[in-house]
């Protein structure tokens, strides 16, 4: 979604006056603060963060953000409230800042694999939680997310979530039930397309092209690949055919990458991280 599409959308839930807080001021709050000021939908100044760790903070500060090592004084300043720390410091974190907690607060989590009925355990009655899974792309504006509501969210509620994270790339609303999927989808997907990106640059390598060359055309290729997908609305698989002429270097190399099961390693890798976020969120 384009900056004037996310501005449209949210019109009328977001102000001028629209404060938010990160409690966690790690890289995905660095992403998120971010894009929401360069987008215009929140001002520098009417964003908190807190962390203990004051290079995290000096970032935000650079970017015209208040920071603070205390949650408490985040929730008390905002009004939506990003939850941004690892999955198992969310419990510890809302009980601490529970009993402050205003009956107006909207609280969105980025934790992978702690459930919305947990951050709901944990906080006042009827506060409104929206569970957000991104992904570290949305550093440079290329972020894939999927929200959930929580039980008391309103749609309006959603709509501000959603305009928010498409200020940092793309943003879909589904079921919770998906949110496993997604981060063994799109939320370790990055780490693939790095090791693909890697690996088609060491073959540059091997036959003779510079390092850096190399490096170069493998990540402008996935790249460029992955926008005509977006953008053209083909199956990958006709864009696939459309490159492998009959007898041609192209197919020679699909037919070696189906030699070595490369489809079956992906389908298998984002099968492996689903469970694994299960698992994480079992435990929470």
């Amino acid at each position: 979604m384009s900056t004037q599409m996310a501005t449209d959308l949210s019109k009328s839930a977001i102000t001028e006056n629209t404060m938010v807080g990160f409690i966690g001021a790690g890289r995905m709050a660095q992403a998120m603060a971010k894009g929401f000021i360069s987008s215009g939908l929140v001002r520098a100044g009417n964003i908190t963060a807190s962390d203990h760790n004051q290079q995290c903070l000096q970032i935000l500060q650079d970017l015209g953000a208040k920071t603070t090592r205390e949650n408490q004084e985040v929730v008390t300043k905002s009004d939506l409230v990003v939850l941004a720390v690892k999955p198992h410091i969310v419990k510890p974190v809302l009980r601490e800042v529970a009993p402050i907690v205003k009956s107006d607060t909207l609280f969105v989590s980025i934790a992978a694999g702690v459930t919305i009925e947990s951050i709901e355990s944990n906080l006042p009655v009827g506060t409104r939680v929206v569970r957000v899974m991104p992904n570290t792309p949305a550093l440079v504006s290329a972020g894939a997310s999927v929200l959930t509501k929580g039980t008391t969210a309103s749609d309006t509620d959603s709509k501000l979530v959603k305009a928010l994270l498409s200020s940092i790339g793309i943003c879909e609303e589904g079921s919770e039930s998906y949110l496993d999927a997604v981060t063994g989808l799109s939320g370790s997907g990055p780490a693939y397309a790095f090791v693909a990106i890697e690996a088609m640059a060491d073959g540059g390598v091997k036959q003779g092209l510079p390092r850096d060359l190399a490096l170069k055309l493998a990540a402008q290729t996935l790249l460029g690949a992955a926008k005509m997908v977006l953008e053209t609305g083909k199956h990958p698989g006709q864009l696939k055919d459309e490159v492998c002429s009959p007898g041609g270097t192209t197919i020679a190399a699909i037919a070696s990458l189906e030699k070595s099961g490369f489809r079956g390693a992906l389908i298998d890798a984002v099968e492996v991280a689903t469970l694994r976020a299960h698992a994480l969120g079992a435990t929470k």
